[in-house]
């Protein structure tokens, strides 16, 4: 955070920042961390290591599948392939595990 702070002096135009957004901002980001955290840890007590690893290890292309259906970003190669390379290798280790 000290990091963000010092670079913001330097790249942010204070004329579009306003108290209010400030506080929306900051409340929006600890709900939601906080009803986030609560989620997950409460889930937690209902799952394996296994099964909590691959819920965790998911959480990436689960965002970014909602970006392509929530807010319409592209659909690109890229995205596809780097959602494969993860879930493939989700796959791999649930595969060798079971061996």
């Amino acid at each position: 955070m000290p990091l963000v702070v010092v670079l913001a002096v330097f790249t942010v135009s204070l004329e579009n920042i306003s108290t209010e957004g400030v506080v929306y901002a900051s409340l929006s980001g600890a709900v939601a961390s906080a009803l986030g955290y609560t989620i997950w840890y409460q889930a937690l007590n209902g799952l394996s290591a296994t099964q909590a690893s691959v819920v965790q290890l998911s959480v990436p292309v689960i965002a970014a599948l909602g970006g392509v259906v929530f807010v319409a970003e592209p659909l690109t190669l890229r995205l596809m392939l780097a959602c494969l390379l993860v879930l493939g290798g989700i796959g791999i280790v649930l595969k060798a595990r079971r061996a």
